[in-house]
């Protein structure tokens, strides 16, 4: 993202706001499409390192114009008003997307472990089952409590938080498409951006003569 960063800003003044985003999340749609279709529980480091620099090459591209578009189209004597909402709007966002994805990787995973349970024809309590479905952890710890069935529980309890975090990867996936979509049909392109910044200054400009 650091390296990245500084191109994103003369991207923007050669290109425009909207090119640059759309570049944002072509690499961001690729690091959730990588996560998706290639992470696993054999992944080699290689394999996690190559999402993270999609990653931060997609938010080093985005930030850049997100945070421009907002502060350009407001009057010089509001840029701190629009410099505290950009900064509202990423934590926000990061705080909302962050709980969903968290929700439905805790949803995906006692789903799995719901269906194993269902398919191993063992008779499971229902706090048993309560507990296997609540946390990797808490199987965890009923593992300890079954030894006779720990390699079994902790096997189906990682299968299910891989299941798990694929419902959060593809609602990344989902989000990153709407996205652009949002971006592509909303933006204005370079020309009509550049002619909207001019006729800000224009009107910044004639406020401060008065």
């Amino acid at each position: 993202m650091v390296v990245v960063a500084p191109r994103s800003a003369k991207l923007v003044e050669a290109r425009g706001a909207r090119f640059t985003l759309l570049c944002g999340y072509v690499f961001l749609f690729l690091a959730f499409a990588w996560m998706l279709l290639l992470w696993n529980e054999g992944s080699s480091y290689w394999q996690i390192a190559v999402a993270y620099v999609f990653i931060g090459a997609g938010v080093g591209l985005a930030g850049t114009p997100a945070s421009h578009s907002l502060t350009g189209s407001v009057p010089v004597t509001r840029a701190g008003m629009a410099s505290g909402t950009a900064d509202l709007q990423r934590d926000l966002g990061g705080a909302i997307m962050q709980s969903i994805f968290g929700a439905l990787l805790t949803a995906g995973y006692a789903a799995a472990v719901s269906a194993q349970i269902g398919t191993s024809g063992k008779d499971v309590t229902s706090s048993t089952q309560a507990a296997l479905t609540k946390s990797f952890d808490s199987a965890e710890a009923v593992a300890q409590q079954h030894p006779q069935y720990a390699d079994a529980i902790i096997a189906g309890a990682k299968q299910a938080f891989l299941d798990g975090d694929d419902w959060a990867y593809t609602a990344g996936v989902v989000a990153i498409v709407l996205g652009a979509v949002l971006v592509f049909f909303m933006f204005p392109k370079h020309e009509e951006e550049k002619q909207l910044l001019a006729s800000y200054h224009a009107q910044d400009t004639a406020v401060a003569k008065r």
